[in-house]
């Protein structure tokens, strides 16, 4: 197999190969350029059009409560993994420079403080989270970033005095609404003011709340919320909730950026103590334990009924995804798959409890007073991405255990607030079906760009009306299609998860992440040790170059590359490749999993 000419750019001991053959361009990886470009466009326009010359929204002087600095994160939140993707360098500056102009807004407004949410819960900071997560994934050696990684880390590792969120003795976070000023044990009426119109859409949190029997409560109604609010202080504030394993990817990022072990250690342990609790419970997941480590210590003994919990207000996609989060960091820092048996066991518990109905599995989706309740359809994700995670055939057969593949794993255009829609299209993409998956997938993320762009040129109404996720819903940037094609991996779980993926891809010449200029990549399959891709180089005249990582933080290793018929030992986490102009090269990469440590370094850093 030819040899690329050696770059400055690139470490001696890479393995590089170069070849190819000269193709007319795939519509696919036209398409796949076409919406880098439009993206980076659009993202710049976006920005111009909704905030002030020094970033801050236009929008009202005050908004009060504890809710809506995340929502003023996720406008821009998706950025830094855009830019890492291959987006402009524009939208990386734009991206940096948002989440100053945010934190410095939402601390005149009260709900950050020291660069963080003062307090709020692991659900919404979460999804804030996403946004300084992507920053690693960038460009990792921005000093100011990872400073900050490690302060906010601390918060929740007992390492701040002045954010004491952990009880390191009891391995337990020390109520459900945490942050830059430690826990909070009591709101307040005003902490929850902007919150109350959507929560009047919500079950009762209680059984016993005098004049709601439900189906929903009205928080609008003052008599009813200061009976929720007195409720809420007496039995869900103080102690320890399954939502709080999302805080477990803060962490992780902080051993991303310095490799201490503490972080890592922190991670296992904390994961570990809940894993102790759902065996103390017979094996279901409790929704809540006290300050002394009791399940049920603040609810009169019950193991259902806590803060985002089997109950209220979403039931139990706010207990699986946390566990699915944590699961998939230790599996991350271990290499041990057997931290997957957390939510898998959830998810088998459930199904136990389920039954099928015309061709679906139907789970019960809530827990309370009388038994499980609200038997529903149950979605696929959290089998798609486990399935992803241990790429074993058991977890693939409890996905089909869920009813006809072509119900869930169809193309829609549609796009929701994590972009998660089409993974179980993707899915099938990557397990050797639905061969038109690329095509209509960057086709609907165009769609759905150009119909948030129309909207945002159509918006002629007072920002002093705005709802705080009013930006959020017209971001016109999403990377599921990009996701899924280049990195071969599914999206992000919105909620605070980390990414995962086969391959990730570097511009040896520019020293940035991302597709270099030119450069399409598509992941064509995934198994268990080999990963298929095919690598085009759209610019007919000149030659390029890229490196590819095994995973998202080069967690996987290369064994050997496989292309033209021939093959090539390789050995290492990164891998250069040589395009020649207009040409077309096709990869079979044989992969170890999770083997290394994971690290956010730039592959020129490594070693």
């Amino acid at each position: 197999m030819p040899k690329w000419p050696p770059s400055a750019e690139i470490p001696m001991s890479m393995t590089r190969i170069e070849g190819g053959t000269p193709v007319v361009a795939p519509l696919w990886a036209l398409l796949e350029r076409r919406l880098l470009s439009e993206m980076s466009d659009a993202a710049e326009r976006f920005v111009q059009r909704y905030t002030r010359p020094d970033g801050s929204f236009v929008w009202r002087d005050e908004w009060p409560g504890m809710d809506g600095s995340d929502d003023g994160y996720e406008s821009f939140g998706n950025f830094p993994m855009f830019y890492a993707l291959g987006g402009s360098e524009e939208v990386h500056r734009l991206a940096r420079a948002q989440w100053e102009a945010v934190t410095l807004q939402f601390t005149g407004y009260g709900q950050v403080y020291r660069e963080f949410d003062a307090y709020y819960d692991w659900m919404h900071h979460g999804e804030s989270s996403l946004y300084i997560y992507g920053f690693g994934l960038a460009d990792p050696t921005v000093t100011r970033d990872r400073t900050r990684m490690v302060r906010f880390a601390n918060m929740y590792t007992g390492d701040d005095p002045e954010a004491p969120n952990y009880d390191p003795e009891k391995r337990l976070i020390r109520s459900p609404i945490t942050g830059s000023r430690g826990p909070r044990f009591a709101n307040s009426a005003v902490d929850w003011v902007t919150h109350r119109p959507i929560l009047a859409h919500y079950p009762p949190p209680f059984e016993d709340i005098p004049g709601v029997p439900g189906p929903l409560c009205d928080w609008n109604d003052d008599v009813i919320f200061g009976e929720v609010l007195q409720r809420l202080n007496d039995r869900m504030m103080r102690g320890d909730v399954p939502l709080n394993l999302s805080s477990t990817s803060l962490v992780t990022c902080a051993y991303l950026y310095t490799g201490d072990e503490r972080y890592r250690t922190w991670v296992l342990d904390y994961t570990d103590a809940w894993r102790e609790r759902c065996r103390r419970n017979g094996g279901i997941m409790p929704d809540n334990v006290g300050p002394s480590d009791q399940i049920g210590e603040c609810m009169d003994g019950k193991w259902w009924g806590g803060y985002y919990g089997w109950r209220w207000p979403h039931g139990m996609f706010t207990i699986l995804e946390p566990c699915l989060i944590a699961a998939a960091n230790c599996l991350l820092l271990t290499g041990d798959t057997e931290w997957l048996d957390l939510p898998r066991s959830q998810l088998d518990r459930l199904a136990e409890l389920g039954e099928m109905r015309e061709g679906r599995l139907h789970v019960p989706h809530r827990h309370g007073d009388n038994g499980w309740y609200d038997s529903r359809p149950l979605t696929p994700r959290f089998h798609m991405h486990l399935w992803y995670l241990s790429q074993a055939e058991e977890d693939w057969q409890r996905l089909l255990g869920l009813g006809p593949i072509d119900v869930w794993g169809q193309i829609t255009g549609a796009r929701g607030k994590g972009d998660q829609e089409n993974s179980g299209a993707w899915m099938r993409f990557v397990r050797g079906e639905c061969p038109e998956y690329p095509e209509a997938i960057l086709r609907a993320n165009e769609a759905e760009m150009l119909r948030r762009v129309a909207k945002q040129r159509d918006d002629d109404t007072d920002p002093e009306t705005w709802d705080v996720h009013h930006w959020q819903e017209i971001n016109p940037v999403g990377t599921e299609a990009l996701i899924h094609l280049t990195l071969g991996g599914p999206q992000v779980i919105y909620h605070g998860g980390l990414l995962h993926c086969r391959l990730r891809y570097f511009d040896p010449q520019r020293r940035r992440a991302g597709l270099p200029d030119d450069v399409a990549a598509l992941v064509e399959g995934v198994t268990e040790d080999r990963t298929f891709v095919r690598l085009v180089n759209l610019n007919p005249l000149d030659p390029r170059e890229v490196i590819l990582q095994a995973g998202a933080f080069a967690e996987h290793r290369f064994r050997c590359v496989k292309a033209d018929g021939s093959a090539a030992p390789v050995d290492d986490a990164h891998l250069v490749v040589g395009l020649p102009p207009g040409a077309e090269l096709r990869l079979e990469l044989c992969c170890e999993r999770y083997v290394n440590r994971p690290t956010f370094a730039l592959p020129w850093h490594h070693g």
